[in-house]
């Protein structure tokens, strides 16, 4: 870096081609994260499938539909993750058009798409934080407008469970357990004896596998 511009840094900041490489680093590395937390979700969901095809041989339906419901909520949070890393990718996209745009310009210029998504974002309580500090800046730089309150309020995935219909739950089960539970809908509901010590293994490894799984879904 030339005298000239760690002079110019020193006493102005960071240039604005140097906010938005910044970002853009940023951008990718909390896409990375949102990587991670989909690859521990897969494990977790692995783990899952196979005690649910074991219940499914000794016909509990109670606990099956429990761990199911479970596994039901950790698609729903991949399919949110999928959806908001491409969302981090568009905003590198559109943050690229400034790029671009400021070779002719000189400056950068305000975003509605940056906005919404930013926005959009927000709500991910992975990425809440990170985008929250990136669109404080972004505003400062001009590229967005002040956010709105609502847009900071947090998914309740309690809530969209409890929507989730008990037909895609029973189609879960008929899935994963090869037709043995779900839609067949021929399983007896009654448990297992609970004096059988295998049974009892069974279980605690089935509530260990639920805290996992609920651990990953909560961050």
């Amino acid at each position: 870096m030339s005298t000239m511009k760690t002079l110019n840094r020193f006493f102005y900041g960071p240039t604005p081609e140097e906010k938005v490489r910044a970002w853009q680093q940023r951008l990718k590395s909390e896409g990375r994260a949102l990587d991670r937390e989909i690859r521990q979700l897969d494990q977790a969901q692995g783990k899952a499938r196979q005690s649910l095809k074991q219940l499914a041989q000794k016909g509990d339906v109670k606990n099956a539909k429990v761990l199911a419901k479970e596994v039901v909520r950790s698609n729903k949070q991949k399919e949110r993750l999928y959806v908001s890393k491409a969302r981090l990718g568009s905003i590198g996209v559109q943050l690229s058009n400034q790029l671009s745009m400021m070779k002719v310009t000189g400056s950068l210029h305000r975003s509605t798409e940056i906005m919404k998504l930013s926005n959009q974002l927000v709500k991910l309580p992975q990425i809440s934080a990170a985008m929250r500090e990136m669109s404080v800046e972004m505003m400062k730089a001009g590229i967005m407008e002040e956010m709105m309150e609502d847009t900071l309020q947090g998914i309740d995935d309690d809530e969209e469970l409890e929507e989730e219909a008990d037909e895609e739950v029973e189609k879960v089960l008929f899935e994963l357990t090869d037709g043995k539970l779900g839609q067949a809908g021929t399983v007896s509901t009654e448990l297992p004896s609970l004096e059988d010590k295998e049974t009892v293994e069974e279980g605690v490894d089935m509530q260990r596998m639920r805290e996992q799984l609920d651990g990953l879904l909560n961050g």
